[in-house]
């Protein structure tokens, strides 16, 4: 018969069109859209439905919903939902649903091909009658396909309606050729739809797993954990910014969703070493402070100077005897007040330079080498200075908290998270992961960190994660050792270390000039810390 169904060789051309269609897109809707579109196609179908498993619920979703002649597209990539309800798989008394055709299809795995639905006994069709009556259309012919996977597990099920004969414009019934190709659709479709789902899970496996190992450094530092989740975020909202640049020397900087999902993995990994690092380096709040504050045990020798001092001055006025008149111990109560405001005074610039909140000018350094200077007589009746060497060491630490082997320790974490990174064998899509989260901590003038990189030997990306690394710690409220700079001080500080070539200069600009930081500031940062911008007061920009 002239044209019953399209012919072969176009039937072919389309189930082609699908396979790459199914190969290279990874967009699972419009996948299944795709997919009963060509369904349609390949048999003139006048209308079909697509439904998914729903596992949870063992029922079947209307997914797609399509009619030309009523014009009707719901679901799918149309803005009309669908609120036809599931259709059980599994009756009330446990049996199988094996009335409605499509849980029919579902359950026995076969394809349901009927001539006139209205001369069909088998099948409950009332649901369809009230269709036809509601919107004074006429049903006829039905082709119901199952989707399963290679494993036999049921993807979906394939419904078309109403086979239309090109000749006549009327609705026939549906072929058998017409049954072998959506079988063939059905089946290769659910295949791949299988994959896409199988490579999604691994990947949302793969990224929690991430998160789960960001998650072990929030259990050893929750301040650490919070800079884990904020980088990432930052480092995207710049990249899409330099994404959308059009003019300078960025504007041929382009991402794709590959290129996304890279950048965003190695912003979740940047500081994955981190979970070897000590947490008393970690949290290393004041400058003796280890598993607690030894500023304490200061407390005590100095409690144990001031007693010394009175208890010499009492055995001078003891040795004095009868001797000793108002004017001698007026004397050496006045001596005792001066040494025991001495000590008050090295004691409460010790408690200052403990804090590490200013940076300490030489001469302070030297003061904390002055007061180590005294003695005490310990438990055992030994005279012993005043502050161990370790203890001078870490007072005398002129900016932050850390010492140098502390700073050494912590720097390291992201050696370790190199080695721990290059171990793993990574994808081709996500092959950059390592040298995007390994080069946080270098400098565009080569002095930076573990690899001393120049600027013109990194990539964007990585330049990018140096940026969103810096100012989410300059703008962190909840560190134990610094307050959260306000927005209006985090660029003016981000500027000192643009001139100081040690972040990317293009990517610095971007950063202002698209207000990234303000983007950042209204998702991350507390009102009180978002202030006012003044673009011509920040160091290194040119507004």
């Amino acid at each position: 018969m002239k044209n019953q169904h399209l012919d072969i060789a176009h039937r072919l051309e389309k189930l082609t069109e699908l396979s790459v269609a199914l190969s290279s897109n990874r967009n699972i809707p419009l996948l299944l859209e795709r997919i009963l579109q060509t369904a349609r196609s390949i048999t003139l179908a006048d209308g079909g439905t697509l439904y998914r498993t729903v596992e949870e619920e063992d029922s079947l979703a209307f997914y797609i919903s399509i009619n030309d002649t009523l014009g009707m597209h719901q679901g799918g990539s149309s803005a009309q939902k669908i609120t036809i309800p599931n259709i059980q798989l599994t009756n009330p008394d446990g049996t199988k649903n094996l009335g409605a055709v499509a849980a029919y299809a579902a359950n026995t795995r076969k394809s349901v091909n009927i001539p006139d639905v209205y001369q069909a006994k088998e099948f409950n069709f009332s649901g369809m009658r009230m269709f036809d009556e509601k919107f004074n259309y006429h049903s006829q012919s039905f082709l119901t396909v199952p989707m399963q996977d290679h494993e036999g597990e049921l993807v979906g099920v394939l419904q078309l309606v109403n086979a239309i004969d090109p000749d006549t414009g009327k609705p026939h019934p549906f072929s058998q050729t017409d049954q072998y190709f959506i079988e063939a659709l059905a089946s290769q479709a659910a295949i791949a739809i299988t994959n896409q789902q199988l490579i999604y899970r691994l990947e949302n496996l793969f990224e929690h797993f991430i998160k789960l190992i960001n998650m072990g450094i929030d259990e050893k530092s929750p301040h650490t954990g919070r800079h884990c989740e904020h980088v990432p975020e930052l480092a995207m909202m710049l990249a899409e910014a330099a994404h959308e640049t059009t003019e300078g020397p960025v504007a041929e900087f382009k991402m794709s969703e590959r290129d996304r999902r890279e950048l965003w993995v190695a912003g979740l990994l940047h500081d994955c070493g981190k979970i070897t690092t000590p947490d008393h380096v970690v949290e290393k709040s004041t400058k003796l402070q280890t598993i607690y504050d030894r500023i304490g045990l200061i407390d005590t020798r100095f409690e144990v100077l001031k007693r010394d001092a009175e208890i010499a001055v009492l055995k001078k006025k003891l040795a004095l005897g009868a001797a000793l008149d108002a004017t001698q111990n007026e004397a050496l109560d006045r001596e005792l007040q001066e040494q025991c405001a001495a000590l008050d005074a090295d004691r409460n610039f010790l408690r200052k330079a403990n804090i590490g909140s200013e940076g300490m000018k030489p001469e302070d350094q030297d003061h904390v080498t002055a007061i180590a200077a005294r003695q005490w007589r310990g438990p055992e009746g030994e005279v012993i200075s005043a502050l161990t060497e370790d203890e001078i060491t870490n007072l005398r630490i002129r900016m932050g908290t850390l010492n140098d082997a502390e700073r050494q320790i912590i720097n390291n974490h992201i050696v370790v998270t190199i080695k721990m990174l290059e171990s793993l064998p990574w994808p081709k899509q996500l092959r950059n992961v390592t040298e995007y989260a390994g080069g946080h901590h270098e400098r565009m003038d080569g002095k930076g960190y573990p690899k001393g990189l120049t600027r013109e030997q990194m990539s964007l990306p990585a330049r990018m994660m140096a940026i969103a690394d810096i100012f989410e710690a300059l703008t962190a409220a909840d560190r134990p050792y610094k307050r959260g700079n306000t927005l209006s001080e985090a660029l003016e500080i981000l500027g000192g270390f643009r001139q100081r070539d040690h972040i990317d200069p293009d990517l610095f600009d971007v950063f202002v000039r698209s207000k990234v930081y303000r983007k950042y500031a209204e998702k991350f940062m507390p009102a009180n810390q978002i202030d006012e911008v003044d673009h011509s007061k920040i160091p290194g920009f040119v507004p």
